[in-house]
């Protein structure tokens, strides 16, 4: 069908349309021939333009497993592949609320990712301009957890914040990570990111994971 993806049916808010489709699959079994039965559908859903602001109906929040690629540590990937997971949920929550707590360093989730694990080998450039080193870092380490708390707070039933907060820093790859950099960041060659690994990278009430 000459559908856009995820609109099996053309296009949203359509019955009649809709009703035309259903009923034209339904004639399929009226159908002589062998199968499968392939016909093309006649006509072109009712013109709808899609925008940012517009996506009724594109996605589904269904986690997807990600292609594992060798070249990449094996944390950093799990990472990755929870926030492919989590991106459909992220996107909901924001959706819903009109805002989010995540951007404040300009810089897609993914990346900042990257940005956390790359100081587990020495200190990285800042990925913001004007800010030190040891403030990006850690801004990204709470960007990383906002993002997760968000996305899981749009998930029908979400738990209280401190069974949430357990689930971050002891069920997902970003906790690990960031427990990870704790030992390796406390002795960094930067003040400032000994500082963040010092008071505020892992909240107390977390401190026993480390």
């Amino acid at each position: 069908m000459p559908f856009e993806l995820g609109r099996p049916f053309g296009a949203p808010n359509e019955p009649a349309f809709q009703t035309k489709v259903l009923r034209a699959a339904l004639a399929l079994f009226d159908h002589d021939g062998p199968s499968p039965v392939l016909e093309d559908f006649p006509h072109d859903a009712p013109g709808v333009s899609v925008t940012e602001d517009d996506m009724t109906g594109w996605t589904c929040p269904i986690p997807l497993p990600n292609i594992a690629d060798a070249s990449t540590p094996a944390l950093l990937a799990a990472v990755r592949a929870e926030l492919d997971s989590l991106a459909p949920w992220a996107q909901l929550a924001q959706e819903t609320r009109g805002r989010t707590a995540t951007g404040v360093l300009g810089i897609p989730i993914e990346d900042i990712a990257v940005f956390l694990h790359a100081l587990m080998d020495g200190v990285p450039d800042s990925r913001k301009e004007g800010v030190p080193v040891g403030e990006a870092f850690r801004q990204a380490g709470e960007e990383l957890k906002t993002y997760y708390l968000e996305a899981a707070t749009a998930k029908p039933g979400a738990a209280a914040s401190k069974d949430l907060a357990d689930w971050f820093w002891g069920a997902t790859a970003a906790g690990r990570l960031l427990l990870a950099l704790h030992p390796v960041c406390l002795t960094s060659d930067d003040a400032g990111i000994r500082h963040v690994a010092t008071s505020q990278l892992v909240p107390r009430l977390q401190q026993h994971r480390l």
